[in-house]
């Protein structure tokens, strides 16, 4: 059986209501269950809690290491465990790399993970 790409979209926003985290995690279990080849997650954690975030990234790892994973976000530990790492501003590259790396050789990436990290990988 052929395995499809799964895009899951999620606009970021503050959740006011236990609800919308629960059909937030609902639509990415429903499309986990399919067991995809391919899985963008666009800012989707973005509405999470920092302990359900890394809850979260630590499962998907776990139960989906066959899985590619694309993962848009703007909260740097969301994505600083990912094998690679591309930095955007207005749409143009600015780095490419694991965590390590950028922090070494892209500014912007740096200036991100010191506002949200209080410099702690520096």
């Amino acid at each position: 059986m052929k395995r499809k790409a799964t895009l899951i979209r999620i606009f970021g926003y503050l959740l006011q209501h236990k609800h919308q985290l629960a059909f937030i995690l609902s639509l990415i279990a429903r499309a986990l269950a399919g067991r995809p080849e391919f899985l963008i997650l666009d800012d989707s954690s973005s509405a999470l809690d920092y302990k359900t975030d890394a809850a979260f990234r630590q499962s998907l790892a776990q139960s989906f290491s066959g899985t590619t994973t694309i993962i848009i976000a703007q909260r740097i530990s969301s994505i600083m465990h990912c094998d690679k790492i591309l930095v955007l501003e207005d749409g143009i590259p600015q780095g490419l790399g694991t965590h390590e790396e950028l922090l070494k050789t892209c500014d912007a990436y740096r200036e991100i993970s010191t506002i949200q990290m209080g410099g702690e990988d520096l």
